[in-house]
């Protein structure tokens, strides 16, 4: 379930609410009881960046780490500590 963001338009109070996707949009202020809440728009609070966050899940062995042996060898070198392959 995701978590929305609504702000009073009256007393500017903010509040965060866990919601299903088919649930209506809340309206009345927690803090003011006013029905002035408004749904805010907003980022995510992460991001999937890199060579793909599946490539490393799930993995097993010799081949926990697959992003990080492909970095190591077109680097043409290793880290700081050896390779573990």
């Amino acid at each position: 379930m995701p978590i929305y963001e609504y702000q009073c338009q009256s007393c500017g109070h903010e509040h965060e609410a866990l919601q299903k996707l088919s649930a209506e949009p809340l309206v009345v202020c927690p803090a003011c009881s006013k029905p002035e809440l408004m749904k805010k728009i907003s980022a995510a609070g992460f991001r999937l960046k890199g060579s793909g966050w599946y490539e490393t899940d799930f993995k097993s062995g010799a081949k926990k780490n697959v992003a990080g042996e492909a970095s190591c060898s077109s680097s043409g070198g290793c880290p700081e500590g050896g390779c573990k392959s």
